[in-house]
């Protein structure tokens, strides 16, 4: 292959990976189904989202940012509820599927029906499944196949996305 041919590779590899990002900040390359025209049944301006959210969240939801591990209030949560995406109040997570992955974020083995879309993630030259909200595409973590049965999964998610709603007693 001479220099023209890597050029014109490397060149393809770029627009077809831009074009990818574009696709996924309109709110479309979901595994999941979203609404009919591709997008979130709830969006909201840049300025709407930063009123709404503090910046730590704002970084995590809506520019895909990782918090510090061992920093999440949720990490050690430990009552009977449901976890809600910090945007849109979706619930998400059940404490059912919570478990300590001594990774310093909260982590879960599954999340509720239709609650979350997926992505692949190549930022950091490795494949990673990226998790969202299904509604409003905020940005939760990342899933990994090292958890525990049932399913092998490992939910690994940022704190600051979630909220938490202890059960009714």
């Amino acid at each position: 292959m001479n220099r023209r041919q890597i050029l014109f590779a490397i060149a393809g590899t770029v627009v077809t990976a831009g074009a990818g990002a574009a696709l996924w900040k309109s709110g479309r390359g979901f595994e999941t189904a979203v609404a009919q025209d591709g997008g979130f049944e709830i969006v909201k301006t840049q300025a709407e989202w930063r009123a709404q959210l503090t910046e730590a969240e704002y970084l995590v939801l809506r520019e895909e940012e990782t918090e510090r591990p061992y920093t999440s209030p949720l990490l050690k949560e430990n009552r009977t509820g449901i976890y809600h995406c910090k945007g849109c109040d979706l619930p998400a997570y059940s404490s059912a599927a919570k478990y300590d992955s001594k990774t310093g974020w909260p982590s879960f083995t599954e999340s509720l029906p239709g609650a979350i879309g997926t992505r692949p993630d190549n930022k950091l030259f490795a494949v990673r499944t990226e998790v969202h909200c299904r509604r409003c595409g905020g940005h939760f973590g990342h899933i990994f196949d090292d958890g525990p049965a049932p399913t092998g999964q490992r939910h690994c998610l940022n704190g600051l996305a979630l909220t938490f709603v202890p059960a009714a007693s």
